[in-house]
């Protein structure tokens, strides 16, 4: 899924990224509170992992930053004038009923990107993703590894400023885990803001410039990578550090 409110950049150059803050958010269902009030701003140099245990809160502050909530109070604010190009990969792909390279065309027609360049941009998109040989195949009957990298070349075409990924990894096997990091790797170094959820603390170490930390829908902690696992300072992170049971 892709926010249209930034014109498409025709280059792969990324202006510096915006930084993302959380003014007093919080989100309530039914009365109860699931997140927040919660304040933070990310605008490091990342990527941002989020992590907690389950039911933390993760995916719905994701889903909040990323607009597809809206806070019931406090403000989601970024630092540029316009709402910049976002995009972001699920869990579970969400995939159109047609084929990988239509998949792609399709995100570009719904962007404005010129007709006469689509094809080109999507074949090189699969190309950069190692999809080419899937590029006619239908997109719901590829691998769980392929269908997370399909989604992966789909928001690489767009040229998100942020990609939000949420658990991409959880299902896949090791072969699989590794291309999709890879590919964050590569959204990273082109200047993409990385705001990702993972509960694998090996992946966290290995892909990490910061982490913000959450148990009970609050941020116990947001700190550099570095100072995250070596000294955490929250008793729940602390907790989660060593495998401990974490609510």
């Amino acid at each position: 899924m892709t926010s249209m409110n930034a014109p498409l950049l025709a280059s792969s150059a990324l202006l510096s990224p915006p930084a993302l803050g959380f003014d007093g958010v919080a989100y309530s269902h039914e009365e109860r509170l699931l997140l927040g009030p919660c304040s933070f701003t990310l605008d490091g140099i990342g990527p941002t992992l989020v992590m907690g245990p389950n039911g933390a809160g993760k995916s719905l502050l994701l889903r909040l930053a990323h607009g597809l909530l809206f806070p019931t109070e406090g403000r989601v604010t970024w630092s540029s004038d316009q709402k910049p190009r976002q995009a972001m990969v699920f869990q579970q792909p969400v995939l159109l009923r047609r084929s990988a390279v239509a998949n792609l065309i399709h995100a570009l027609a719904v962007n404005n990107v010129p007709r006469r360049k689509r094809a080109k941009l999507a074949f090189d998109s699969l190309e950069r993703f190692g999809l080419t040989a899937c590029a006619k195949t239908p997109a719901r009957v590829l691998s769980g590894g392929q269908q997370q990298r399909l989604a992966l070349a789909r928001a690489w075409v767009l040229s998100p400023q942020v990609l939000f990924l949420d658990e991409p990894t959880s299902a896949l096997d090791p072969a699989a885990i590794k291309a999709v990091e890879a590919a964050v790797r590569e959204f990273h170094q082109r200047g993409t803001r990385i705001v990702m959820t993972t509960h694998d603390i090996h992946q966290a170490r290995r892909l990490a410039g910061d982490v913000l930390f959450l148990s009970g829908g609050k941020v116990r902690e947001h700190t550099p990578a570095d100072v995250f696992f070596d000294a955490p300072v929250s008793p729940e992170a602390q907790a989660f550090i060593t495998g401990e049971l974490v609510e």
